[in-house]
């Protein structure tokens, strides 16, 4: 097989931007072109990128080249387009989740192993530098034992910031009426969720509750749904460790993280930055005190540390997922971000997310083959 793998992307939305710019660190990832509904943003996204376009999603399954389908589209769409792509022989890298319904989700899955195609989903931040550090430092135990893990996805009042004027670098607004539709737990909790599992193995169960707190958005669309705006999960993992989850737009904005240990806290100021400092606080004994130094030791972030070049709130590799499942085609092997681990991810937020305020314990289903660490973060 050529070194060269061809890519064709559907959705010219807000986030295609960020694919495109870091796309451009992987030279051996060849855009064949691009899709969207709205052929005026096609053609601005073409033209901002200088690639080619495709006049229809027909045209991108009946191409030969594509390798792989990457799928940007809002997330109600994402199951039927997946589904397409690997009834057509293609590899599927999707945009968060898979499917809103874990039972189209469970038969993407089945397809793409049917057919031996790689099904992967983002968000990929598990290869970013911060949690492979962090991996390295629970391998190491440099904190002794976990026992409990506070993650926090907090992005503040969002319906009282100028979101209307959001804009990405080609132009296109920000889609509030998705997002707020969407809501925070589907759109942001993926981030902390698609670590866990690796560090701690499969997840066993969910208590969560879920809640829309705000029911006037200042749109100035109606939203169909008002979806939650806030929510809090405490997962337990077949390893023993405990996660408690909170994500909002209601709450002042922090993405921190905190690992308890019995000797020491390790902890990341946000998990949006693929090179955030991994810090340490260590456990020590006064006077029959168990005390937690407040000096914060730095542990040394493993890989390179990498600029990437669009401003924002974050600053992610967001091909770094694409060019793992490319990596996956050439070495014939499974994708860190498998078919069956982007399900387990996916079914762990759409129980937060479809939690209700008198839910009961969700007993999680999928299984998922053990991950492994990027190679130069051993």
């Amino acid at each position: 097989m050529s070194d060269t793998i061809s890519i064709a992307i559907i959705g010219c939305g807000f986030v295609a931007d960020y694919y495109l710019i870091t796309l451009k660190k992987y030279p051996n990832l060849k855009v064949t072109g691009v899709y969207d509904l709205d052929s005026s943003r096609s053609e601005k996204f073409a033209q901002n990128y200088g690639v080619d376009i495709y006049q229809s999603f027909e045209e991108i399954l009946e191409d030969t080249q594509v390798d792989i389908v990457v799928n940007l589209t809002n997330p109600d769409s994402h199951f039927e387009i997946n589904l397409a792509s690997l009834q057509a022989g293609k590899h599927v890298y999707s945009e968060k989740p898979l499917a809103m319904k874990l039972e189209e989700a469970e038969k993407l899955v089945e397809i793409a192993e049917e057919k031996g195609l790689q099904l992967s989903s983002a968000p990929c931040s598990l290869l970013g530098e911060t949690a492979q550090t962090i991996w390295k430092a629970l391998r190491e135990e440099v904190v002794g034992k976990v026992y409990a893990v506070y993650g926090e996805m907090d992005d503040g009042l969002t319906h009282k910031m100028p979101y209307k004027s959001w804009v990405s670098q080609s132009g296109i607004p920000w889609p509030y009426k998705d997002e707020f539709e969407v809501g925070c737990t589907l759109e942001h909790a993926g981030y902390y969720l698609s670590w866990f599992p690796a560090f701690f193995g499969r997840a066993e169960s969910v208590t969560s509750f879920s809640s829309t707190l705000i029911e006037d958005k200042n749109t100035d669309v109606p939203l169909d749904y008002n979806a939650p705006d806030f929510s809090v999960a405490c997962i337990k993992f077949a390893s023993g460790v405990v996660v408690r989850l909170t994500c909002s737009i209601v709450g002042e904005h922090d993405h921190s993280m905190r690992m308890f240990g019995d000797r020491g806290i390790l902890s990341t100021p946000d998990s949006w930055f693929y090179n955030a400092p991994v810090h340490i606080r260590r456990m020590f004994n006064i006077r029959r005190k168990m005390i937690i130094s407040p000096i914060k030791q730095k542990y040394p972030l493993v890989g390179s540390k990498t600029k990437f070049k669009y401003s924002g709130a974050f600053q992610m590799d967001f091909a770094r997922g694409i060019a793992e499942v490319a990596d996956a085609i050439r070495e014939n092997r499974s994708s860190r971000l498998s078919a069956r681990y982007s399900l387990h991810v996916n079914e762990l937020v759409l129980a937060i997310h479809y939690a209700t305020e008198n839910s009961s314990t969700y007993q999680v289903k999928s299984t998922f083959e053990p991950v492994e660490p990027m190679t130069w973060a051993k």
